[in-house]
């Protein structure tokens, strides 16, 4: 510990951490820009590149970066001094200046830190004019690239190099036309996006968004030629109370299911159903593939990956293109719950597929371009029409202007919307495999589960191993959330230094829980924390909590399916993978 003082009160920090730590510690606030961090996670960014949290430290000349400059004994700080609030006005001006005025508009307005700190610094004109810096807009089929509005704090850079190791995005030329971009300014998909989304949750202004399809999803329910249904996703029921002002990690699932009804959804149902329904298929793949590698078949691939998020399928297709036989074909809960939906569900109304439409609610940005893809699609229909964001449900929620708090909680429809809580935890890291474990337990062993909970696979630890007994047969587990973590995993698959029978991969930080269509959490990691522990609540609160004991999933096998991993499961619920190495192009 050192001694120093910050706006003349005496403190005790611990020594190396920053100004800007120090400051927040003793609850003094130093507004920010191009500074992020998630707690818990990897990723610091610290560039002290935007000049707004400058600081004057008696004895130096020049004005301190408060979160790139470390305390030292006997500092002496002070955060909002004339000086220092003249050069931050003075930044931020200069900022504007080169900044469009379309806030009424932007998809940021209203969680823009670039406006918040206008607002806090009271800055009303700019004085600064001339010529400002333009690009084109490139929109992909998940994001949005609105470059013009870019503020060059290349948090989202930092976010895409160090946490995910993607490398899609980079600063890219010099001075005035300097603008943070794929390689060549080309477009993300010629680059080896993810389309995870996290550079959305990074970005303090609306220069990277999400596709917005709430248009199109209105116009569907306005047709009524058209049957619409929604399915909504574990880790959406603990952030959208969020959005209405309640605390994080408040479940609000039953004033979600009322809500769609009163948007005017046809039926209402959970991705849970088809949650359960992954693990019927993903967990009898797993022991296939056990069983057949203790029989002493050598060309078994083991680890068995999870398939359930889009945006690690895309980092392993472009990563580990020679590994493309490892991952499970099982395909996510999102599109299962569609193939069901547009091959079972309508022909128990009686109605072309062509005329159901399904929407997802989902947590994730990824999911916009997952049910987008051709294998998806029958004859160019595709099994998912639309998928929004949880931001994007809270924003339908008030273009009808429900009141959200006073509704009345509701079920979900049946048979599509019952569940149990192994399919809840899905939505938290650790939460696909701990639900496979519950159901491959009891049909390896065939005994009872001498306990349901595995705390051992829970955790917000990047990376995290455990061995699960199954009855005197040691499986071992890998688990990891964020794409930097996975890639420590799968190169130590790839080098045959594992021991791994399964592995789950998540994204994005604490799993869906923090995908980037969620309520933005500004870098404030307790938030993932609260969704978390609600993510386990919810479990431990339904009636049945191991997916094989979901009656309706029983029904649907007895009536349609007849057994997991059977012939008409296989073509309807699995997939294959592609080698996407080779799509990144670069135009001449």
């Amino acid at each position: 510990m050192i001694n120093i003082t910050i706006d003349n009160k005496p403190l005790q920090v611990e020594k190396g951490i920053t100004i800007l730590k120090a400051a927040r510690a003793a609850g003094v606030e130093i507004p920010t820009l191009c500074y992020y961090e998630l707690d818990g996670i990897i990723l610091e960014n610290r560039p002290g590149g935007c000049r707004i949290c400058v600081v004057e430290v008696e004895g130096r000349r020049n004005l301190a970066p408060a979160c790139a400059t470390e305390v030292m004994e006997g500092m002496k700080i002070n955060t909002h001094s004339l000086r220092v609030v003249n050069a931050r006005r003075t930044v931020l001006e200069m900022i504007l200046s080169d900044h469009p005025a379309d806030c009424l508009i932007c998809p940021k307005s209203g969680n823009c830190e670039l406006q918040d700190l206008a607002q806090r610094l009271g800055v009303r004109e700019i004085p600064y004019q001339g010529e400002q810096s333009t690009y084109r807009k490139d929109t992909s089929r998940a994001i949005i690239r609105d470059i013009d509005k870019c503020v060059m704090c290349r948090r989202c850079e930092t976010v895409c190099n160090v946490w995910q190791t993607v490398g899609a995005l980079s600063a890219v030329n010099r001075g005035f036309e300097a603008v943070v971009a794929p390689a060549f300014e080309q477009d993300l998909e010629k680059s080896p996006c993810t389309y995870c989304g996290q550079c959305i949750m990074a970005c303090p202004v609306g220069a990277l968004s999400e596709v917005d399809n709430t248009r199109q999803v209105i116009t569907a329910i306005s047709n009524p030629k058209k049957t619409v249904i929604v399915q909504t996703a574990p880790a959406v029921r603990v952030a959208l109370g969020e959005e209405f002002g309640y605390e994080p990690g408040t479940i609000v699932t039953g004033k979600m299911a009322a809500a769609l009804r009163k948007i005017g959804f046809d039926y209402v149902f959970d991705t849970d159903f088809a949650a359960d329904l992954t693990i019927m298929e993903e967990g009898t793949e797993l022991l296939t593939r056990i069983s057949k590698f203790m029989a002493g078949d050598k060309n078994v691939k083991l680890p068995i990956l999870t398939s359930c998020c889009p945006g690690w399928v895309n980092f392993f297709e472009t990563n580990y293109p020679d590994m493309l036989d490892v991952p499970s074909t099982a395909k996510s809960p999102q599109q299962m719950f569609g193939a069901v939906a547009k091959n079972y569900w309508a022909d128990k109304l009686g109605i072309k597929r062509e005329d159901m439409v399904v929407v997802s609610i989902m947590p994730c940005v990824a999911k916009k371009f997952e049910c987008s893809r051709d294998e998806f699609k029958e004859n160019g229909n595709p099994d998912v029409d639309f998928a929004l964001t949880t931001r994007e449900l809270a924003e339908l929620i008030r273009q009808f202007n429900i009141d959200f708090e006073s509704l009345e909680e509701a079920d979900f429809d049946k048979p599509l919307g019952e569940s149990t809580g192994a399919a809840v935890i899905f939505g938290a890291t650790g939460g696909v495999i701990e639900a496979a474990t519950r159901t491959a337990y009891e049909i390896f062993t065939k005994k009872s589960l001498p306990k349901i909970d595995f705390e051992e696979l829970r955790g917000l630890e990047g990376v995290r191993k455990a061995t699960v007994d199954f009855d005197g047969t040691p499986i071992h587990i890998g688990i990891a959330h964020g794409l930097a973590n996975a890639r420590k995993l799968l190169d130590e698959v790839r080098t045959g230094k594992s021991n791994f029978h399964a592995i789950e991969v998540m994204a994005c930080p604490g799993g869906c829980i923090g995908g980037a269509g969620q309520p933005f959490h500004h870098g404030d990691f307790s938030i993932i924390e609260k969704r978390f522990a609600a993510i386990y609540r919810e479990d431990a609160g339904k009636a049945i909590r191991k997916s094989h004991e979901n009656p309706f999933i029983t029904a649907l096998y007895k009536d349609w399916l007849v057994e997991p991993c059977g012939e008409i499961s296989h073509h309807l619920l699995h997939t294959h993978y592609f080698d996407k190495s080779k799509h990144i192009e670069v135009e001449g």
